[in-house]
């Protein structure tokens, strides 16, 4: 709880991380408590089975929320039964029966595939109103960031955090930085919050928020609608961001006031009066500012295979010969051949065979509104498939009272039901070998939306233009004259009686809290660190090389493997696009398919920025499974920095300049010792390299202690605070809802 004597000014980041810090090390880790964890059936399986091992529960059912998306289906649900019956891929289905099983097992509120609320997981928390100003949010996906347009401080996890958060209702965290993107004036014709985001992206690039939180602020960022702000926020993880946020004004409280989970009465005038001081104090320090005039923003879009990508849809696609260095050079390069591309092309002439309009950044019924727009009374071009999937099943409820459905249908659009779709590669919704799509998801990465698919990320209205022109297009083309004039936000939530068919345990709570906040139902504290985790102190051997920056989770591990729910047997797809054919034969040429190397436990990296993209924790399994304890580099994403610690595996963060000379030494096969104790990278020369890391993470691994039972070490200090939370912030206790809910009979679809 933050001391009400604190003057200095502070950051909305600064507010929020002060009032949720339970206990505060010396070395500056702190246990946050999380106010809201959103769970999806990806994530939490390892998780929940984590739970059951230690005989621990689910300590604030009331705060945790779960649903499926990721893997379902979005086809027509008319015929569904059962899960059992419905999801006809294996691992899939494995993967939602097993949440179906754990929350009735462990009593979660979950809205499962026969109820209209089910949907992306950052899509159902905000017109739930689960979402709150000020709360601290988690979920085991990197898109958690979306929830931080209502001035919440959310971020995404690994699956070790999920089990955390589900066992104590807490999470470790350091202080992240202050990173302010300050944007201001009227953003021209054609050009949305996704095109503002891409350009900043593109300007900063995918590393440029590395260990910041990203405040965005400015006359822009005030006239945005909260639809506009999420997708700006749900991007910002793509800039590298820990996480993104708007400070809460009128337009947040106005679109919150009266959801099924938000505060009612005087609590929530009393919570609208708290949320009004969630602004930055004048004078608050920001490690980085970054000023950005709106009329220089364009309609843009990504050409390449990262978000960083970004090019006017008027320009042309970038030539290797102009790149500043050799680095970017090879990049263009090795991004050209991937995609099919020639340097020098202009954007438009670029031909596409798909459009998807949907994911957690641009699912809303703006976003849908926005396209139909567009395409309303025009054709998708011949030999396009086009499809349109709605965030939510209250989101495709509500687009079908406006009659947007008949609008794409008349177009030639697929209308699908809810989920992540084609964001992905982890259902059946996927693009083929050579397949290009025009996707208003969040990520281009090679293989993202299927191997071998290629991808170009774009506002709702570019992509609904690009289907009907066939190519890439700008959508000022189709705009003037035809844009529809704004409609005002519809309020799509509903009350719990008005859905009978929540999948809820028969015995969950009737009293509209599933577990009261002053006397929450805990596990025992455990005396003493359990250890969990093999000892890391050193690792000898030869490193196996990889010169190539950014390389993101994807490309470590397609989403297409990470259907499982073990921690294990992933190690044979690590890094399955560089290391085997399409026939499944290794490629000799890359580096672990090599003798020495096969064995290698160190992987040291060029180029930087090592695990950015997802939260999912399936990379640092994979990287284990194969037998790579430690990778040296001279970045990390951040959340990819987290879980490697999470499962006692140890990123080393060195200067290129010493890199270089590492891989010199993996290239000829000399040994090189990774000495976490002494915290030193050893040549065989004896020339040693120091590298920092937070003590506690230090004393964790050394030791391979479990830091749920560190945690609950401190139970006293975590009832404490949520004494005091229930008494001076009672609205972030979870409303769940009140009645007993029965399982349904059929859908409702």
């Amino acid at each position: 709880m933050a001391s009400s004597s604190q003057t200095s000014p502070r950051t909305l980041y600064d507010k929020v991380f002060d009032n949720h810090v339970v206990n505060m090390s010396e070395d500056g880790t702190a246990i946050m408590y999380i106010d809201r964890h959103i769970v999806h059936e990806v994530t939490s399986p390892q998780a929940f089975e984590g739970l059951q091992k230690a005989g621990r529960k689910v300590r604030r059912t009331d705060c945790t929320l779960a649903t499926v998306d990721h893997n379902v289906p979005t086809s027509n649900r008319k015929s569904y039964k059962d899960s059992a019956s419905f999801i006809k891929e294996a691992d899939s289905r494995l993967q939602v029966i097993t949440l179906e099983e754990n929350v009735k097992k462990f009593g979660v509120n979950f809205f499962g595939m026969t109820d209209k609320r089910q949907g992306i997981v950052h899509v159902i928390g905000p017109e739930q109103g689960f979402t709150l100003p000020g709360a601290t949010i988690v979920c085991g996906d990197s898109h958690t960031s979306t929830h931080g347009a209502f001035g919440a401080l959310a971020f995404g996890i690994g699956t070790s955090e999920v089990e955390h958060v589900l066992a104590t209702q807490t999470i470790l965290q350091s202080k992240s930085k202050n990173m302010r993107v300050q944007i201001d004036g009227p953003l021209a014709e054609g050009v949305t919050s996704k095109d503002v985001m891409l350009h900043v992206i593109g300007l900063i690039g995918t590393a440029g928020g590395n260990g910041s939180v990203i405040e965005f602020c400015g006359t822009t960022m005030d006239a945005l609608s909260m639809e506009a702000r999420m997708a700006m926020a749900n991007m910002s993880i793509e800039g590298g961001a820990r996480a993104g946020m708007f400070a809460p004004d009128e337009t947040t409280f106005k679109y919150l006031k009266g959801k099924p989970m938000a505060p009612k009465g005087a609590e929530w005038d009393a919570a609208v009066e708290f949320w009004k001081g969630l602004r930055s104090d004048e004078g608050a320090h920001y490690d980085r500012v970054v000023k950005i005039n709106a009329a220089d923003i364009p309609p843009t879009v990504t050409w390449g295979t990262s978000p960083e990508d970004t090019i006017d849809i008027t320009g042309t696609v970038p030539k290797p010969e102009n790149a500043k260095n050799e680095e970017e050079k090879g990049k263009i390069e090795r991004a050209l051949t991937y995609m099919g591309l020639e340097g020098g092309m202009n954007v438009q002439d670029i031909k596409i065979t798909n459009v998807f309009i949907g994911s957690c950044t641009n699912s809303r019924i703006e976003d849908l509104r926005a396209a139909a727009s567009v395409v309303k009374g025009r054709k998708v071009a011949e030999a396009v498939y086009a499809m349109v999937v709605p965030g939510s099943g209250l989101v495709k409820e509500q687009a079908e009272k406006e009659g947007l459905d008949r609008i794409f249908a008349e177009a030639g659009f697929d209308w699908r039901e809810a989920g992540c779709s084609m964001c992905l590669g982890m259902n059946p919704d996927m693009l083929t070998p050579g397949q290009r799509c025009a996707s208003t998801s969040n990520r281009n990465f090679e293989g993202r939306q299927g191997p071998g698919g290629r991808t170009h990320l774009m506002s709702p209205a570019m992509a609904a233009a690009a289907a009907i022109a066939g190519h890439l297009v700008d959508v000022r083309k189709y705009q003037q004259g035809s844009i529809v004039e704004p409609t005002p936000a519809v309020d799509i939530g509903v009350d719990a009686e008005d859905v009978p068919t929540t999948q809820q345990p028969a015995d969950a709570a009737d009293d509209g809290v599933a577990q009261s906040a002053a006397s929450p139902e805990v596990s025992a504290p455990v005396s003493g660190a359990a250890a969990a985790m093999p000892k890391f102190e050193v690792i000898k051997g030869i490193a196996a090389p990889l010169e190539r920056a950014n390389i993101d989770t994807d490309l470590i591990i397609p989403a297409r493997f990470l259907k499982t729910i073990k921690r294990t047997g992933l190690g044979i797809s690590l890094f399955a696009a560089l290391r085997y054919n399409a026939d499944g034969s290794e490629k000799p040429e890359f580096i672990l398919n090599q003798p020495g190397y096969r064995e290698s436990k160190i992987l040291v990296v060029s180029g930087g920025n090592f695990g950015c993209g997802s939260s999912r924790e399936h990379a640092p399994w994979a990287l284990l499974d194969f037998g790579i304890r430690t990778v040296i580099a001279s970045s990390f994403a951040d959340i990819f920095n987290n879980n490697m610690y999470k499962n006692g595996s140890l990123p080393v963060v060195l200067p290129e300049s010493q890199i270089a000379h590492l891989l010199e030494d993996a290239k000829a096969g000399n040994e090189i010792a990774v000495d976490l104790p002494n915290q030193v990278v050893r040549r065989s020369t004896g020339e040693e390299y120091s590298f920092d890391v937070d003590a506690f993470r230090k004393h964790c691994l050394v030791n391979g202690l479990d830091e749920i039972s560190l945690t609950l070490e401190k139970e006293k200090d975590i009832l404490a605070y949520e004494q005091k939370r229930s008494s001076v912030w009672p609205w972030y206790d979870g409303k769940a809802y009140k009645g007993k809910v029965v399982q349904p009979k059929k859908t409702d679809w």
